[in-house]
């Protein structure tokens, strides 16, 4: 049996012997429960180890690791409009690992996921993958405990590779920050730890359906994992999807350039906040953490809080009996690539609600207006816990009939599950909110096919 055959059976698989669901939901809110921790806003003359640079005005760590908040200058251009702006972004060059442990259980591949507790997470402690850990952390920057399971994913490596790829991370908050995106298949016993539980990735899909459980870092590698897709044809073929996308990429633009935090336009700083003047994007606070259950049992960071929860959202139709997702090329101020390819709608809803109607983002009113079609996903989600500070976004897919028009906007392309899929081999070609609800909507379609076949 191939890879894929054995990880669609695990999707198939809704519960489990080893950890079974009501098992798992009685540990996971025990976790929540007695993982004591505590976040607390604190000015900037507090954080330990972290100072403002005297000539740049840049947010960095004595040691020169873990990351920075610089100022970032933005020049785009495409379809005839250019744009220009400064803001803060986080600079984290390092690469860091998410990786998913898997072992055969009972002939049915399982996931070792850990309950983890990250500072600024919504919900406390959420499911996060076996290893989540930048390179200041396992090589022992933070001066804290060993990651646990590390061996499995550096060489020499205690297990067999099944996916590995470079992905983005969220490009307007992030400098060109991407990760490791692992799923490794563990060689001979694994050890067994109290904050770890291995589930069948139906399970995850079940858990997807719920709020503030599984954190983002699990998702994006439960995205990259290859599943079966049976899809007779497509809108584009595949080497024509690249093509259209590799040309809009090679026809706009996007120059950046570092410029010191201090000479941020429109950007104030307080004792205890950097933020916009209009109160608009985010904010950029610290924190001092307490957590019972981390490498390191307490310290202090600087976090990024948004202003508003965010919105992600595909249209979906159906193009000749087989599903399609619009797919935005999408530029975003700190990535690696021009354009990645990201959901229909991608916004602080309330920010763009607010703008002239000619500049509101596409299709906002249609992801949004009760009725405006079939929602097959709908959650919502956090964003990384340990940069964020209650980073979240309504995750949706919503379903449109056939009087939603199939021709292309400029800047969008129908692209089906199978090939978001197949270009997440790849480094840079989704973004990592696409990722979120490509997790989120097999999640959503294994959960019916199983209450269809108990029915």
């Amino acid at each position: 049996m191939s890879d894929i055959e054995r990880l669609e059976r695990s999707a198939r698989t809704p519960d489990s012997a080893v950890t079974p669901n009501a098992e798992f939901d009685a540990w996971f809110a025990e976790q929540r429960r007695t993982n004591r921790y505590a976040v607390e806003r604190i000015p900037f003359s507090q954080l330990v180890g972290w100072n403002f640079r005297d000539d740049t005005g840049d947010l960095v760590h004595e040691s020169g690791r873990f990351f920075s908040v610089e100022g970032l200058r933005v020049d785009t251009a495409w379809e005839g409009t250019e744009h220009s702006w400064t803001q803060p972004i986080i600079n984290q060059p390092e690469i860091g690992i998410l990786g998913i442990l898997v072992k055969e259980f009972d002939g049915v591949l399982h996931c070792l996921m850990q309950a983890k507790m990250e500072p600024g997470n919504l919900d406390t402690v959420q499911l996060s993958p076996t290893v989540q850990a930048t390179r200041s952390n396992y090589t022992g920057v933070h001066r804290g405990a060993p990651v646990r399971y590390l061996e499995y994913f550096k060489p020499p490596r205690r297990g067999r590779v099944v996916h590995d790829s470079l992905q983005s991370e969220q490009g307007s908050w992030f400098l060109r920050k991407r990760n490791r995106n692992m799923v490794v298949e563990a060689i001979g016993d694994v050890p067994e730890h109290e904050d770890f539980r291995w589930l069948t990735i139906g399970q995850i899909h079940r858990l997807l359906m719920r709020d503030n459980v599984v954190n983002m870092d699990a998702r994006t590698v439960l995205s990259t994992i290859p599943l079966l897709a049976h899809e007779p044809r497509s809108y584009h073929a595949d080497e024509e999807l690249l093509s259209l996308l590799t040309e809009i990429r090679s026809v706009r633009e996007l120059r950046q350039r570092s410029v010191p935090l201090a000479d941020v336009e429109r950007w104030y700083r307080k004792d205890d906040e950097i933020g916009h003047e209009d109160g608009r994007h985010f904010t950029i606070v610290a924190a001092a953490v307490r957590a019972a259950n981390r490498e390191v049992a307490q310290w202090t960071q600087p976090l990024l809080a948004p202003v508003e929860q965010g919105l992600a959202a595909f249209v979906a139709r159906d193009i000749d009996g087989v599903r399609h997702l619009l797919a935005q090329v999408k530029t975003e101020a700190g990535g690696l690539e021009v354009a990645e390819l990201a959901p229909t709608v991608q916004c602080l809803p309330g920010h763009a609600r607010a703008l002239p109607k000619a500049q509101r983002p596409r299709r906002l009113e249609s992801v949004l207006e009760p009725g405006a079609g079939r929602v097959l996903y709908d959650s919502v989600q956090s964003e990384e816990g340990g940069r964020f500070h209650h980073a979240d976004a309504r995750y949706r897919v919503v379903e449109m009939g056939e009087d939603f028009p199939v021709e292309e906007e400029p800047g969008y392309l129908w692209v089906t599950v199978r090939q978001l899929s197949s270009l997440l081999r790849h480094p840079n070609y989704v973004n990592i909110q696409a990722r979120t609800l490509l997790a989120g909507l097999r999640g959503s379609e294994g959960a019916k096919a199983h209450d269809t076949r108990r029915a």
